[in-house]
């Protein structure tokens, strides 16, 4: 058993790489645990196309801006070889292969089991594991009935040989509408399946990313915010996908014009939510069918708290409970960093929580030895 640290933080994304960072500053004795072989394990495994929908000014980490040059709104291969260079400026002491199972706290300390077996200890805990590495997959009925393909928007890569195959993409956030129009330029014939809405702003105004607009409104009430961001949506034409349903989970909007040009084109069709599964395609909540050669369901993500159960409650989005943004409302050395998501984007959204963490784990130390 590994004793004497500080602070375990567990995930090496950008929320764990962020929060080693501010600790390393305070001088606080951690350990980084990341479950795949490199830091942004996850981010090195999603789809090749994937680009930034914020600004490289306020996607950086503390302390590490992107090199000049970088394109406004990086590529994901930019993005992962930017949280190397993070990890490696910073000499973050990351442990890879380091799958966490599960965590206790017999006593004072956390004890953290890995696969491997191994059992470290710490004085404070900070989950750093986000959403993307958790897949939200839907129970949908008669799947082991359908003769295709169905995959998670995680899972997906690139369009390669896809040209003339029938795909039905199921959601309406930023993934299932650059996948959907991705394979639509590759000459596969896209459905998209919508059960509730999305808000759609284009991904900048007069060459500004909306990301730095949603920074300047975002201390004023939701609901102007929410007049704004109609208003912004509706600069290209008639609405084409309804409106989200009221909500008080974070629901970030659908970022580019892309899909609802092509859904105004026809180039991608619009069907309703799917409510089964049929042997050649699917069943849509009017009633009819539709025969699909290939399905992707890009449904979305969930908190990554799994080894954390039965230790912490989570609210009603599936978060884990806290105050202050990044405190554990279950054990006040717990600490939440990359799990606050709004318009501002999740990176912005990190760089402030990831200072927040820090101090308030120095504050738990301190408590600890008074």
């Amino acid at each position: 058993m590994t004793a004497d640290l500080d602070a375990i933080v567990v995930g090496a994304g950008p929320a764990g790489l962020a929060t080693s960072r501010e600790l390393a500053r305070s001088g606080i004795r951690h350990r980084v645990l990341e479950r795949g072989d490199e830091p942004g394990h996850t981010w090195a495994n999603l789809y090749d196309s994937l680009v930034l929908h914020t600004g490289r000014h306020l996607s950086s980490l503390p302390g590490l801006a992107f090199p000049s040059g970088t394109p406004l709104f990086p590529s994901r291969r930019v993005f992962v070889d930017y949280l190397h260079r993070y990890a490696e400026t910073f000499r973050l002491p990351i442990e890879t292969a380091a799958d966490v199972m599960a965590v206790t706290r017999p006593g004072d300390q956390w004890q953290v089991r890995l696969r491997s077996g191994a059992v470290l200890e710490a004085r404070t805990l900070v989950t750093a594991t986000g959403i993307v590495a958790n897949p939200h997959v839907p129970d949908i009925p008669g799947r082991e009935h359908f003769t295709g393909p169905v995959m998670h928007s995680a899972a997906y890569r690139r369009p390669d040989g896809m040209a003339g195959r029938r795909v039905l993409v199921v959601g309406a956030g930023n993934s299932a509408g650059e996948i959907a129009v991705e394979l639509a330029r590759h000459r596969a014939d896209v459905s998209l399946a919508v059960r509730s809405g999305a808000a759609v702003v284009p991904r900048e105004l007069l060459g500004i990313p909306i990301q730095y607009l949603s920074v300047l409104v975002s201390p004023l009430p939701r609901s102007f915010v929410q007049r704004v961001t109609t208003m912004i949506g509706g600069l290209r034409g008639p609405r084409v996908l309804p409106p989200p349903p009221a909500t008080a989970c974070p629901k970030v909007p659908l970022i580019g014009l892309a899909l609802a040009d092509a859904l105004r084109s026809g180039v991608i069709k619009l069907r309703d939510g799917l409510t089964s599964f049929t042997p050649e395609g699917v069943r849509f909540t009017d009633g009819s069918e539709q025969a699909y050669d290939q399905v992707i369901l890009a449904t979305g993500y969930r908190a990554a708290l799994a080894f954390l159960e039965g230790v912490v409650s989570v609210d009603g989005c599936g978060f884990g409970r806290r105050r202050d943004r990044v405190v554990s409302l279950d054990h006040p050395n717990l600490f939440f960093v990359g799990h606050n998501y709004d318009a501002r984007g999740g990176l912005y959204n990190i760089s402030l929580d990831a200072r927040r963490a820090a101090r308030e784990v120095g504050r738990a130390l301190r408590r600890g030895r008074s």
